[in-house]
């Protein structure tokens, strides 16, 4: 399907620059949104998309940044996890931004662009879900729960929308290598020695190549949920953890 028009949210780096790459590549008219900083002005003036430098939790920005736009394709990319810890080490502001921004956001920007999609029946959207979201892991429990919000929310979205031609997708990516864990590990390299040096990880390219194939189907065809992993991912097994009186042993695998 030809559409024109997209709005990109998280834009300047990662997953949801190599999008725009591949949007603009295709002739389309990009307008991409993230924090005002260097990286949106960069990604803006090598790509000749539109930046918009705002934070996603001014929904009265996100409001007349999208006044007037006739947006085909939106694509809800914008994530955060500021930490991996247990949830009872969590604090209120890092519970507020996964979801703020993680959830809130994408419904919020989801609900300015719809009715006009929704009218002229015609339009994609995606939403940037994670395998975590199916698959829970370890001092992520409040990032999983965004993510499979998202998951439910398209569903219930796709219920609303039965007879129109507005498709909507989930994305559920494993392993991309993005600079989400810079913070978290310290830095850049000690991210990359963590978690991409010595293994195989998706690309952010290949996740705009999935996005780019999806809206290609027929108008007839909506790839609904899209698991994209590393070839050499996988998920499975589970684990039991020894009595308290054995506490400091490492949990089995049964």
């Amino acid at each position: 399907m030809d559409f024109n028009t997209a709005l990109v949210t998280g834009a300047s780096r990662g997953i949801g620059q190599a999008i725009v790459r591949k949007f603009r590549a295709r002739g389309m008219h990009v307008h991409a949104v993230a924090l005002a900083d260097q990286s949106l002005i960069d990604m803006a003036a090598e790509t000749g998309a539109v930046p918009h430098g705002l934070d996603l939790r001014d929904t009265g920005a996100l409001a007349a940044l999208v006044e007037g736009l006739d947006i085909d394709v939106l694509v809800n990319n914008a994530g955060v996890l500021p930490q991996l810890q247990p949830f009872a080490a969590s604090t209120p502001s890092t519970i507020d931004a996964l979801i703020d921004v993680n959830l809130r956001a994408a419904l919020h920007v989801t609900s300015l662009v719809l009715p006009g999609m929704i009218a002229r029946d015609r339009g994609h959207i995606f939403f940037m879900g994670s395998i975590a979201g199916k698959h829970p892991t370890p001092n992520t429990a409040t990032y999983g729960a965004t993510k499979a919000a998202l998951h439910a929310f398209a569903e219930g979205l796709r219920c609303d929308l039965l007879g129109s031609s507005v498709r909507v997708t989930v994305l559920m990516p494993g392993r991309v290598q993005t600079r989400l864990y810079d913070d978290i590990f310290g830095g850049h390299d000690k991210a990359s020695e963590a978690l991409y040096d010595d293994f195989e990880a998706i690309q952010p390219g290949d996740i705009a190549t999935v996005i780019a194939n999806a809206m290609d189907l027929p108008a007839h065809v909506d790839l609904t949920t899209i698991e994209v992993l590393p070839t050499r991912q996988t998920f499975g097994g589970s684990q039991i953890a020894r009595r308290r009186e054995s506490a400091g042993s490492a949990a089995e695998p049964t």
